[in-house]
């Protein structure tokens, strides 16, 4: 049973030989595994429409959290939070133009880094220090700290654009955060109606932050929607049931063959 994650051959971070290894790995699993899982439904219809295989339909799951006190030097429901890995396809570049117009008059926190540092980790320091209504956290490893973030922000940018079901974007929904994402089928799939839709455009990202932050009755529907979404479609107790019904199908599908060959 093999979970074939996301499609990385169309990450722009990296070059023509990764994505051909990439694509080539995949192609190799297609043809061998027993089983397949994806995180998305998306997803599986990109692997049946290349490969040829169906599957597995398992998601990652969220937990709804105690309610912990917002973050020192905020204001509930009045900050736009960013939590995301810095490559190009998370639509980075992107939200720090953004921030600049949003962080005239409204907070911007950004959590994340590219961990290995170069021009967006560049980009998020400079962007802190020429505006004092912007923070970057850098990488933040205390889940209390990045929970309470969600639960209080008052709109949260989602802007990963390649993948099946985000586990960020999961966790931000069980934490009741109002979410405005990129546009993509895979945010479509997760968030249904619970969130706003943008382009990778800053003036829209700009103009669809600043609209949630003026609007405290959208920000409480898409808050408890996003968050019941989350507890009826991406519970753990889900997802782990639905791993054991997967790997014990393939126990099952293989069993024949090894009592034969037990046999004989």
């Amino acid at each position: 049973v093999v979970n074939v994650d996301g499609i990385e051959w169309d990450r722009a971070k990296w070059g023509p030989v990764a994505k051909k290894v990439f694509r080539e790995g995949a192609a190799w699993t297609a043809r061998h595994a027993d089983r397949l899982v994806y995180d998305a439904a998306a997803i599986e219809t990109r692997w049946r429409n290349e490969f040829d295989r169906d599957g597995d339909v398992i998601p990652y799951g969220g937990d709804v959290p105690p309610v912990y006190p917002v973050e020192p030097g905020l204001t509930h429901r009045d900050y736009v939070l960013m939590v995301a890995r810095f490559v190009p396809e998370n639509t980075v570049s992107e939200f720090f133009e953004a921030a600049r117009l949003i962080a005239q008059t409204r907070d911007v926190v950004i959590v994340g880094s590219s961990v290995y540092g170069g021009p967006l980790d560049e980009a998020a320091a400079e962007l802190a220090r020429s505006n004092p209504r912007v923070r970057w956290l850098g990488h933040v490893s205390d889940d209390r700290r990045l929970h309470a973030l969600w639960q209080h922000a008052g709109a949260y940018f989602h802007g990963h654009s390649v993948g099946g079901t985000n586990p960020a974007l999961v966790q931000a929904m069980a934490c009741g955060a109002p979410v405005v994402a990129r546009d993509t089928v895979f945010n479509r799939e997760v968030l249904t109606d619970a969130g706003e839709f943008v382009r990778p455009d800053p003036n829209d990202i700009a103009a669809a932050v600043l609209s949630l932050l003026d609007d405290p009755s959208r920000q409480r529907w898409l808050s408890e929607r996003a968050q019941w979404r989350a507890v009826s479609a991406y519970s753990w107790e889900s997802v782990q049931a639905a791993y054991k019904n997967s790997l014990l199908a393939a126990m099952s599908a293989r069993r024949p063959a090894s009592v034969g060959a037990a046999r004989r």
